[in-house]
């Protein structure tokens, strides 16, 4: 029974306001551009709205394929929807869905797990809006404040400290997955030359894109996970 409102009711109307509220995120994106050209008739040099628009699909263009493929699997359809629309994905958001479905003990990729997900990124959200409005008002003068060290600690670590607590969350759950991935991502890292040792395994990539690494690491474990999911069904 819960199954079938799940794929019957709450699916079609979540997909619903989610692709509605997306498109008016999108419009709403463009809106202060718009503004400047329409009201004081501020329109940009098309030759360099164009070179501005291949360099953000040069740098960025991969993460458009890569990122929901690979939070997808976490925070299910409607937290890909929430997001996307409010940022801060890797920082904040999966995080926040992940320790959600620890603490409620299911597991991602569920419906459960993408239930709990969703409730979990939006406290997320709520909560993220309210620190960003008081950091807004008093931020700069709390961070001046603090000495220079403490600073640099939180700009280099804290994110690399989150994605660490997420291996140990997710990697006691395969073992054998983490360590042949951690494997595949020091091999590419070093591979275009972006990993701490004095040398690059191939030349020819050091000029390669910094998501290079990411997407070919994405895909590596989606075909491992796959093979591996389909030997234990044959077991």
């Amino acid at each position: 029974m819960n199954e079938n409102f799940y794929n019957l009711e709450y699916l079609p109307k979540m997909h619903r306001i989610g692709k509605v509220i997306g498109v008016l995120a999108v419009f709403a994106s463009f809106m202060p551009a718009l503004t400047l050209g329409i009201v004081y008739g501020l329109w940009p040099d098309w030759a360099a709205l164009g070179t501005a628009a291949l360099t953000a699909i040069s740098s960025f263009g991969v993460l458009w394929f890569v990122e929901p493929l690979s939070y997808y699997p976490v925070v299910g359809p409607m937290g890909t929807y929430m997001a996307f629309v409010s940022g801060n994905i890797s920082n904040m958001r999966i995080p926040c869905a992940s320790m959600a479905q620890v603490s409620a003990g299911v597991e991602p990729g569920t419906e459960k797990g993408s239930i709990v997900a969703t409730i979990g990124m939006g406290v997320s959200i709520v909560i993220n809006t309210l620190v960003l409005s008081v950091g807004v008002i008093a931020g700069q003068a709390i961070l001046g404040a603090l000495p220079a060290a403490v600073n640099t600690a939180l700009s280099n670590y804290l994110l690399p400290a989150l994605f660490g607590a997420l291996i140990v969350q997710f990697g006691m759950k395969a073992k054998g997955h983490t360590i042949v991935m951690l494997a595949v991502g020091c091999f590419m890292y070093a591979a275009v030359g972006k990993s701490p040792l004095p040398f690059n395994l191939f030349g020819w990539l050091s000029g390669a894109s910094n998501y290079l690494p990411t997407l070919v690491c994405v895909f590596v474990s989606i075909g491992i996970m796959m093979v591996t999911s389909k030997k234990k069904a044959k077991a």
